[in-house]
């Protein structure tokens, strides 16, 4: 020690010793402690910068961390050498030998279809501890040298496993199908020591906040070997027990264990040497793989491939009740839809309102202010219309992962695109039972994040906007959401039969120019059906009272009398009666002296009639065809009202007047309609601009995240199901049951964010799904309709097609019935329970179960009872109905069991699950995990000792997290949000701090 200016004046050997930096911001010494018992020694800094950069440095400078250095530069050295070798080697080579390596031919590994290359777990023994009493926290690295390249590459990393010399890794290694390992390839393990949770503090505590410390820091370096596959693939036992050795070769400091792994070998091995003794060796063996083919199985399909993004496996085995072992596989895969959706639900969005502009402009004249409305109405939509556009563009330009993490949910540009959406699988392979599929959609809660919840969420904000909207003043007409919707749903027949109609027109009029009778009949057929729909579509009392009100509205009409409130009968008429000043409102609207409003009724009659006289030329000219052999019949009487000679001339000329008369009646039907509800919409957006669009933004926004997980959990779910008969019946005859399991509190922002998730769920009605048959290589779904109705087609390979049931085939439409059941576990709803209110929650919990039910009605109606599995019976489902209503009705806080019964009547009913919390990550993250050993157990056999083993197994492993945030490495659940949590969800710290 010295000063400034002086010489040396004593000698500290910082050597079994630890540093302790006060942390307070005035104080700048440093203590130095030391285990020997010598005196405490205390240094003091001239700065706090320089306090912190001493402590530092004498943290390194010690003898443990100068011989870590020195053994990282040793096999960084080892590393150069052989990396230099390989190329010195490749320099004496003759070129064609050289050119021969670019393709090198190596031996492969046998294996079986869709199964991983190569398995095999890890154990040590004997491990040598640099001093006698400490006991080892030992980990295994496992590096790669590939044999063409002759690179070492890391490849994975066991867990640590403490306090043992003899670890038993609960980890294993696995290698993907894909991925290039030949019996040529060397592996090298490297064991390494990790210093306990408190001499890691000390080392790492004088680092300044903002900085990470380093990889070498916490850890010392214990031995490393070498061994090459084919060693071990050959190897009589598949085992292989290789000596540990310091990296300059010379000290043993252990040994290894590697054994071969053969998943399917493991039936038949009895679990007897298993102990619950010692915490080393209490769980199932674990190996992390990344495979597209380990997601789909025997399932697996390029159509799902094109699903499926970036799997993640892992694979346990625990003990059964009967000494057996089980296998499990767990996965999880993002999905290519997260954007894809969106897309295409953009898209169309940006269709439908580009139609209603131009409707809007093709009202026609109208007085100055219904004009000067429609141009303040137009405007406001061509900004919208703009924005929507703008975010398809960018979200054309998104390259690289299809997944949008929870930091992205507030970005303006991925609004639409659902947050954190996953497929969660856990494949179960039972020695004495049938292999099971449990799948869990997990996403986050479907919500406006970037518009935020100031104001409540879409349930609120809907309820307070229309009665505002109801209160408006005289400045436009009111209608109810109810016809306003009626309106859209008449001028998307309109924008769907027309074009159907006339095409049908010109087949008919083909088949009438080749003369062929069953061509002719055919196609009068279609526009029969066709033009029938079409006439139906306006038997509807709102397109009479819009045309009315769209023709007082025009400019110059001569009114019977002023405009006024008026409280006659009549005027009621105009729509219903459901709320007063609906029909004060309405009654508004003048009668005018010259409008005729039987006209409507005569117009779109004559396209029946226009069609009437079509079919009765039809039958005549068939009638004549067929009467070679046969008498005349007498003249058809409906024919001659129709005013046409009827010769034996040419079909087509006797039918071509007929349809152009069908084609005029209709096009006058198909102006007026879609003039008068474009009028409904005026009044509709102009009631209330700009609240109106910003509600269908915020709208479509919700909607379109919860679409994306809907259609992810249906491909997925067919695809499982499509040789179970029973399950393809119930999705025809029925509809697939959705069930939505949110774990939101109802305080604060989250309860908006709930409230946007009830809405956007509850819209998934409307949605309803078509299978049909590839035509290209391209598998992704197609979706068609609009806001109020959508179709998604989900496209099949030809050999899968075939599976369907012929319903299905034919195009029969399936029908979604979405239900959500929320229960709040975090510390903020808590404070809703104390605090707050819960009546959001309990009134959703109310409203689902009541569609549960009438889903559970219809499909004991509809299906026969021995659909189920043999040990589902419909008591079971009639006993869990019961309870989870009376859970509901109990109001208990945090009430998990609704979940569990909930998801338990979705899987014995065939449903598609869902687990949504604010980011899909903590709470859905111990949810889920919760349900997968729950299910080990009660189905499956799951050994009693076993099962908070395997639950911590599956928690401590953050694989959830690391393929949204690889680089954070971090557990899925932070501890500061365990703390509200229900007692079965939490997970303890030092468990946190062991992952």
């Amino acid at each position: 020690m010295k000063n400034k200016s002086s010489e040396a004046s004593e000698v500290v050997i910082l050597e079994r010793c630890w540093i302790v930096e006060f942390r307070s911001k005035t104080d700048v010494s440093i203590v130095l402690k030391f285990q020997s018992g010598e005196p405490d020694l205390y240094v003091e800094a001239a700065s706090k910068p320089d306090c912190e950069s001493w402590a530092v440095a004498l943290g390194e400078a010690n003898s443990e961390g100068l011989q870590n250095k020195i053994q990282q530069l040793r096999r960084l050295i080892m590393e150069i050498k052989e990396e230099r070798s390989s190329d010195e080697a490749r320099q004496f080579l003759p070129s064609s030998q050289i050119d021969s390596l670019g393709e090198p031919q190596f031996t492969s590994i046998q294996r079986i279809a869709n199964e991983p290359k190569l398995e095999f777990s890890l154990a040590c023994k004997d491990l040598v501890a640099a001093t006698r009493d400490r006991k080892l926290n030992t980990f295994i690295q496992v590096s790669v040298v590939h044999p063409a390249e002759h690179i070492l590459t890391r490849y994975s990393s066991t867990e640590i496993v403490e306090g043992t010399r003899d670890p038993l890794f609960l980890t294993g290694v696995t290698f993907p199908p894909e991925y290039p390992i030949y019996e040529e390839t060397k592996i090298k393990l490297t064991v390494y020591d990790v210093k306990d949770k408190s001499q890691d503090t000390v080392r790492t505590s004088v680092l300044p906040d903002h900085k990470e410390p380093r990889a070498d820091v916490g850890r010392s370096f214990l031995g490393c070997t070498t061994f090459r596959v084919g060693d071990l693939v050959k190897s009589k036992e598949q085992q292989l027990t290789l000596t540990l050795r310091t990296s300059d070769g010379g000290k043993t400091v252990g040994t290894i264990e590697v054994n071969l792994v053969k998943m399917g070998e493991l039936e038949d091995e009895e679990t007897d040497h298993i102990t619950t003794d010692g915490q080393d060796q209490k769980c199932a063996l674990v190996r992390e793989c990344t495979t597209a083919e380990g997601i789909s199985g025997k399932d697996n399909s390029p159509s799902l491939n094109a699903v499926l993004k970036n799997p993640i496996c892992k694979l346990y085995r625990f003990p059964t009740s009967d000494n057996k072992w089980m296998r499990i596989r767990e996965q999880m895969a993002e999905t290519t839809l997260s954007f894809h959706v969106p897309k295409e639900l953009i898209n169309l969005h940006i269709k439908e309102d580009m139609r209603r502009n131009q409707e809007l402009k093709d009202l026609g004249e109208l007085a100055p202010h219904w004009d000067n409305m429609r141009k303040s109405v137009i405007a406001h939509c061509d900004q919208m219309l703009s924005m929507y556009q703008d975010t398809l563009a960018e979200l054309g330009k998104h390259t690289g992962s299809s997944f949008k993490s929870s930091c992205s949910k507030g970005e303006k540009t991925l609004e639409f695109i659902p947050i954190n959406l996953h497929l969660q699988r856990m494949h179960v392979h039972s020695p004495r039972l049938k292999d099971a599929l449990y799948d869990v959609i997990t996403v986050g809660a479907p919500a406006a994040h970037f518009q935020g919840f100031k104001n409540g969420g879409l349930r609120k904000l809907l309820s307070k906007f229309e009665a505002e909207r109801r209160n408006t003043g005289y400045q436009c007409i009111y209608y109810s959401p109810e016809n306003t919707a009626k309106a859209k749903e008449v001028l998307s027949n309109i924008n769907h039969l027309q074009p159907l109609i006339s095409s049908h027109a010109d087949l008919l009029l083909n088949s009438a120019s080749q003369h062929s009778p069953d061509r002719l009949k055919n196609s009068l057929k279609m526009l029969s059906e066709k033009t029938e729909l079409f006439v139906h579509a306006f038997k509807d009392q709102l397109v009479r009272s819009a045309l009315l009100a769209l023709y007082t509205a025009r400019p110059g009409c001569v009114l019977k009398k002023p405009a006024g409130p008026r409280n006659s009968a009549e005027g009621g008429d105009l729509q219903h009666q459901d709320h007063p000043s609906q029909i004060k409102r309405q009654d508004s609207i003048p009668h005018h002296s010259e409008y005729d409003e039987e006209e409507w009724d005569r117009v779109w009659a004559n396209v029946g009639k226009s069609l009437n006289c079509v079919i009765a030329m039809v039958d005549r000219l068939l009638e004549k065809d067929s009467v070679s052999n046969i008498k005349e019949g007498e003249n058809d009487p409906s024919a001659a009202d129709c005013n046409v000679l009827h010769t034996g001339g040419d079909w087509y000329e006797q039918l071509y007047p007929l349809v152009i008369t069908l084609k005029d009646c209709m096009g006058e039907v198909v102006t007026r309609a879609k003039q008068s509800m474009a009028f409904v919409l005026l009044q509709e957006l102009a009631c209330g601009l700009p609240q109106c669009l910003m509600l269908t933004l915020r709208r479509d926004i919700v909607f379109s995240q919860a679409l994306a997980g809907l259609v992810c959990g249906f491909v997925i779910k067919l695809h499982t199901g499509l040789r179970d008969q029973g399950f393809l019946q119930q999705l025809h005859s029925v509809g697939l049951l959705v069930q939505y399991e949110g774990l939101l509190s109802t305080y604060s922002e989250e309860a908006g964010m709930l409230e946007d998730m009830a809405v956007g769920i509850s819209d998934l009605q409307k949605v309803m799904f078509k299978v049909i048959e590839a035509k290209s290589e391209d598998f992704l779904p197609i979706i068609t309709g609009r806001r109020e109705h959508y179709i998604i087609e989900v496209q099949l390979p030809a050999k899968m097609f075939e599976l369907l049931p012929q319903e299905i085939k034919e195009g029969k439409l399936l029908r979604m019935y979405p239900v959500l059941f929320n229960v709040g576990i975090n510390e903020q709803q808590t404070l809703a329970e104390r605090f707050g209110d819960t009546t959001l929650q309990e009134n959703i919990n109310q409203e689902n179960l009541e569609l549960l039910k009438e889903y559970y009605k219809l499909f004991t109606e509809k299906m026969p009872p021995d659909c189920l599995p043999h040990f589902q019976e419909q008591n079971d489902l009639k006993g869990l109905l019961e309870n989870l209503h009376q859970n509901i009705q109990a109001k208990k806080r945090k009430n998990v069991e609704i979940m569990w019964l909930a998801a338990t009547i979705c899987r014995k009913l065939n449903g598609v699950r869902f687990t949504c919390c604010k980011s899909a990550k903590d709470r859905t993250s111990m949810s889920v995990t919760l349900e997968q050993c729950s299910i080990l157990r009660d189905e499956h056999q799951l050994h009693k000792d076993f099962f908070i083993r395997a639950l911590d197994c599956m928690r401590r492993m953050p694989h959830r997290e690391c393929t949204e945030e690889c680089q954070m490495q971090k557990v899925c659940i932070q501890h500061d949000t365990a703390d509200g949590f229900p007692k079965v969800l939490q997970t303890s710290r030092r468990d946190i701090w062991k992952s």
